[in-house]
């Protein structure tokens, strides 16, 4: 299972000469629950991105603990699947090689590793695309490849760092679909705990099952809001007048927050 359990985390980076150290991250609590879909939006700056490298274990906090499943993160590990914004597949690899590749890193037998990556290249799409290179495919089909090669690892917990974000507009929204449509596969019992960082407010509430708020750096949640939309969701939803009340709240507490940030 995929609980997180996040106490006290905070984040500062040494300072040169007599600026001193930068907090970029206030001590932070925060739970997520198996299963979850927590989306988490701030300004530009305000913590977001190194909250969730220090979940993913790239990074490490100055004080504070994460757990995952009761367990201690010290590092990365194969219970977390992460999804950056570029790009960040193997160049040399094709789809399918891609996809396979954590599999056999941890010695996935080959028949097994192969059903596996087979079922996420259906699940997002890229059949017939097996064989193709990096080079060869849209950024759509690149970022629905890092997810499959996420997914095919089976991890507690899938962090999402903006990997839509370089996208237009129209691929952004059949991504944002996909991945719900994926997630939402899964029974509630299996289904994947998420962490998704995003700027998009309207990508975030469509997505999510509880938005975050971030303040201005140094960051702390200040905020947290419900989003009580019913699964399977498309994109209707962002026509109704719950969605737009939703957006309404988290486009005043972002609004605020990014002014205090700009006068900072």
């Amino acid at each position: 299972m995929g609980g997180l359990s996040i106490r006290g985390l905070t984040r500062s980076f040494p300072g040169q000469g007599a600026a001193g150290p930068t907090l970029a991250l206030q001590p932070t609590d925060l739970d997520v629950a198996p299963g979850e879909f927590v989306s988490i939006l701030g300004p530009s700056g305000c913590g977001k991105s190194t909250l969730l490298r220090i979940v993913a274990g790239l990074d490490r906090g100055t004080a504070g603990t994460v757990r995952l499943a009761g367990r201690q993160v010290t590092g990365p590990g194969p219970e977390r699947g992460m999804v950056f914004q570029s790009y960040t597949l193997f160049p040399w690899l094709t789809v399918e090689q891609n996809i396979l590749f954590g599999l056999r890193e941890r010695k996935v037998p080959a028949e097994e590793a192969r059903a596996i990556a087979t079922k996420y290249i259906a699940r997002t799409g890229l059949k017939g695309f097996e064989n193709h290179w990096p080079r060869q495919l849209s950024g759509g089909m690149q970022q629905r490849t890092a997810l499959a090669r996420a997914l095919a690892n089976d991890p507690a917990i899938l962090l999402l760092d903006e990997p839509f974000g370089a996208l237009d507009h129209q691929t952004r929204e059949l991504m944002q679909e996909l991945l719900l449509e994926v997630w939402g596969a899964d029974t509630p019992e299996t289904r994947k705990t998420v962490l998704f960082v995003t700027h998009d407010i309207d990508e975030a509430i469509f997505l999510a099952n509880r938005v975050l708020v971030m303040s201005a750096r140094p960051g702390r949640v200040k905020a947290e809001v419900e989003v009580p939309l019913p699964y399977p969701r498309d994109w209707t939803v962002k026509t109704t007048v719950v969605f737009a009340e939703l957006k309404a709240r988290l486009m005043a507490e972002i609004r605020e927050e990014v002014r205090k940030a700009a006068l900072a």
